[in-house]
């Protein structure tokens, strides 16, 4: 519960602890009128303190015809006419109505702070030859650092000497870690891998990459509009024309057929203006989303506001990252081709060759070889960042790697066309060949893909920042309708942007991933989905909707709540209508008091909260 929430909490309940004071001391003692009036009205101050907050920014903004407005006037009218009592309780279940209102967004995204894990607690500078550990934010444009393996980039930087590995995914999502030598430039948010490199800084801490993704995710919240709830829309036109209603009820009668009788035309109209109230009607709506976020939490959902279950029942396009979210982000051997040996004798000298390296190829090669390997079998083992491996084993020199270390040893093979990476083995100057290594695509894919087209006639769409040989043939498996790859964080969100600008008002866009990469996404998106399993904290706190398990069908039964949530709004919001609707024609009749009239509303919420607690136990 968030301290502001608790702060409004606190508010309403000293409220009704005055009111119910008032009305006590009331029952038993005969008050002065004054007195009374007093007591009365510091409950309605207090228990409509935020109403009064929100009446006035409307006011700043020019609107006028709000739900505040209507519930302003309605209980002046009732305390003015000196029912005090029914004034303050008309308040006082308006205020209960916000309250729930606020409670559906009291979990809403915080700031962005979980961010600051990604950015590394120091620098290591360089300085005459000296090694001094600094605050990253105090590096300027050609200061000389070393990074160490294991440790992340701590701003832009260009290598000046070494050569090493980086895990590149906190940026691009790409899982296969990156060669870089002297020349190539490197982003903070890398991790270092295999050996210490030196760089010189190209660009202050506030323009590196880390800090532009923070200040993407910030903007891109700014930028996302809040989907317009039923009551803000429906009380454009319906507070004014309850309004002029009820000033006609006062009036016309007591100008006409029933002219100079005031005071119970008055008392009519202030009727008529209470059951307009719609706070019956914000409450009836609240409570049913309250039971839909209920109901996806019990089944691993976290929904962070009541305006992301209305976007999501709405939703038809999709966009996905690809490594972690489409794929298992671990790599398997898929195929093996040996040439004048066995599968398993190709498998093993690949598997030994690549035993001295924590590249997560060589891991994939040293599951699948299922075997203890015997390192003493390996010497002058030698890493050649971006093309491969080359050591002694057995005695013969043997190369894995790409087809450019086959061209560059002089090797002839033919360029395997396979989807994934592929690994050529040469043993001397003989191919021996190829393994193919690729990332699984998740089995509870292609079902979710399934009912997003046929339910929610979906565009899918694929953003990464892996290869293109690695990310199209996923692509084209999986019939995507759009795939681009090889994106940095900022063009995934110039692309998301393009996507927002060709749709109308009735269609809304979901961004779904899981990694730091992704979190401007989520943050831009209608409704940003984070794998919340594996999902990087940032991912987590810019999304909208988080999975708590790695599991894409998690999206089908979250749509699934929120079409069943507005299923079960519509009800309530109609019941509530023909409700209001009876009560407005009886009470201008003369057939309702105040106090009846309450009571009516006060059984439109008893309803609406069965209806609600019914989608709470919701289960897909």
């Amino acid at each position: 519960m968030s301290k502001q929430f608790r702060v409004k909490c606190i508010i309403y309940i000293a409220g009704i602890a005055v009111y119910g004071g008032a009305i006590a001391v009331s029952m038993r003692y005969t008050l002065d009128n004054s007195v009374k009036f007093i007591w009365f009205l510091a409950a309605y101050l207090i228990i409509g303190f935020e109403t009064f907050g929100r009446l006035v920014e409307n006011l700043m903004q020019k609107k006028l015809m709000t739900e505040y407005t209507l519930i302003v006037l309605a209980t002046v009218g009732a305390i003015g006419t000196r029912r005090y009592t029914e004034g303050v309780f008309v308040m006082a279940l308006f205020g209960l109505g916000m309250l729930f209102d606020s409670y559906t967004a009291a979990n809403t995204k915080r700031t962005i702070q979980e961010l600051i894990n990604i950015r590394p607690e120091y620098a290591t500078r360089l300085v005459r030859g000296r090694e001094f550990k600094v605050d990253p934010s105090t590096l300027k444009p050609g200061h000389a650092i070393i990074i160490k393996p294991g440790e992340r980039v701590p701003a832009d930087a260009m290598v000046t000497y070494g050569i090493s590995d980086v895990d590149t995914k906190a940026l691009t999502g790409e899982s296969l870690p990156q060669s870089v030598g002297t020349g190539d430039r490197i982003y903070s948010g890398y991790i270092n891998l295999s050996a210490a490199i030196e760089a010189m800084v190209m660009g202050s801490y506030e323009d590196s990459a880390v800090t532009r993704i923070m200040k993407m995710v910030e903007d891109a919240q700014d930028q996302k509009a809040e989907s317009e709830n039923f009551v803000g829309a429906f009380s454009r036109f319906y507070t004014p024309v309850m309004l002029l209603c009820a000033l006609a009820i006062m009036a016309y009668p007591s100008l006409t057929f029933s002219y100079g009788n005031w005071d119970a035309w008055i008392y009519r109209g202030l009727i008529f203006l209470v059951v307009a109230c719609p706070c019956g009607l914000i409450l009836s709506i609240s409570l049913a989303f309250l039971g839909g976020i209920a109901s996806a939490a019990r089944q691993g959902i976290v929904v962070k506001g009541r305006n992301h279950l209305e976007d999501l029942a709405k939703a038809d396009t999709f966009i996905f990252d690809k490594t972690g979210t489409l794929t298992e982000g671990v790599f398997r051997v898929k195929d093996v081709r040996a040439f004048h040996m066995t599968r398993e004798e190709l498998l093993g000298i690949a598997a030994h060759v690549e035993s001295y390296s924590n590249h997560p190829i060589a891991q994939s090669l040293l599951l699948e070889y299922r075997r203890q390997v015997d390192k003493r079998r390996v010497c002058r083992m030698r890493e050649m960042p971006g093309y491969g491996v080359t050591a002694i084993f057995d005695g013969e020199r043997v190369f894995v790697g790409n087809k450019k270390l086959m061209d560059w040893q002089g090797i002839l093979c033919t360029e395997v066309e396979q989807s994934g990476t592929v690994l050529y083995v040469a043993i001397g100057e003989h191919y021996a060949g190829y393994i193919v290594i690729e990332d699984s695509i998740k089995e509870d894919t292609k079902d979710t893909f399934g009912y997003l087209r046929e339910k929610c006639n979906a565009v899918l769409v694929m953003l990464t920042g892996d290869t293109q040989s690695g990310s199209i043939p996923v692509a084209r498996e999986l019939e995507m309708d759009y795939a681009y790859v090889n994106l940095m964080p900022e063009d995934k969100l110039e692309l998301v942007e393009d996507f927002l600008s060709i749709q109308d008002c009735s269609e809304r866009l979901v961004c779904v991933g899981d990694g730091i990469n992704d979190a401007p996404i989520l943050a831009r998106a209608d409704v940003g989905i984070a794998m919340g399993a594996m999902g990087s904290e940032a991912a987590i706190e810019a999304a909208d909707v988080i999975l708590l398990e790695d599991d894409l069908r998690r999206i089908v039964d979250a749509i699934k709540i929120a079409k069943e949530t507005l299923k079960v709004v519509e009800r309530n919001v109609t019941f509530a209508l023909f409700i209001k609707a009876l009560v407005l024609v009886l009470s201008v009749m003369g057939y309702f008091s105040m106090s009846q009239a309450i009571t009516a509303e006060v059984g439109v919420m008893f309803m609406a909260l069965l209806n609600s607690a019914w989608i709470s136990k919701y289960t897909v």
